[in-house]
């Protein structure tokens, strides 16, 4: 059975990072951008980060430069904002495509596990959000206008 933890990332550093490294935590995957109306989300996404980091909790935020090309910069660009206007401190990962011929596998995964509204498979905008549970099972699809607060039941429920 494929899980998550099947799947090779790259950090913002460049360094390879094997998903399977998070067996045991809940995971919070989201694509996210710069210079989106959504980007204040990582201010919600690090609030929850710092709740439940301790109780097993991990936020993989994944750059995507495919909607309205609002994250045009390279990673150190990134890294550098999402640090400097966020104090993101959850893991951040090199920029990626989530939809067409150059999907990310990780990606192509989570889209097949949690089909978005009518069993679309595509991600519709910047930070479309998904939940994984301990074994590496996609548990559930947000809405980029979702906010992290409003995830904090369903991590909360994982999590007991």
């Amino acid at each position: 059975m494929t899980t998550i933890y099947n799947f090779d990332v790259e950090t913002i550093n460049g360094q390879s990072n094997k998903l399977d490294q998070y067996q045991g935590k809940v995971l919070l995957i989201v694509n996210t951008a710069s210079k989106c109306g959504f980007t204040p989300q990582f201010e919600g996404l690090e609030k929850i980060y710092h709740q439940f980091k301790e109780q097993g909790l991990e936020i993989l935020g994944f750059p995507c430069n495919q909607f309205g090309k609002q994250d045009p910069g390279n990673n150190s660009d990134i890294q550098e904002f999402c640090q400097l206007n966020y104090g993101v401190s959850f893991p951040m990962h090199s920029k990626i495509e989530v939809n067409g011929d150059n999907t990310h596998p990780l990606f192509r995964h989570l889209k097949t596990e949690a089909p978005g509204l009518l069993g679309s498979k595509n991600i519709k905008w910047n930070f479309t959000k998904f939940l994984v549970d301990q074994k590496g099972k996609v548990i559930k699809r947000y809405a980029p206008s979702t906010k992290p607060e409003d995830i904090a039941t369903d991590i909360c429920e994982l999590l007991a």
